[in-house]
């Protein structure tokens, strides 16, 4: 089984919401999927993105590739974490 991490879309018509899971590569965009490892908001500036880090490094540890869309979102993170909260 290759397990990909991508984005699973949830929200409204118009209302993007996404949901970043690991899943089978073989599996549908918004099928079943092994686990929920974060989410990303497209709707707000800057874009929130929300992922549990002790998870993501277990699912890339095991040897999941992310999307080229979750490979941004993993960078964004670490560069809105590193930001002080007041910015």
């Amino acid at each position: 089984m290759a397990v990909t991490l991508r984005l699973a879309r949830r929200g409204a018509k118009k209302a993007p919401f996404y949901h970043v899971v690991a899943t089978d590569s073989r599996n549908p965009r918004d099928g079943k999927f092994a686990e929920a490892i974060g989410t990303y908001d497209p709707k707000f500036t800057p874009a929130k993105v929300t992922l549990k880090q002790d998870r993501l490094a277990h699912w890339l540890k095991q040897g999941a590739k992310p999307s080229a869309t979750v490979a941004q979102l993993i960078k964004l993170a670490k560069k809105l974490a590193a930001q002080p909260a007041g910015r």
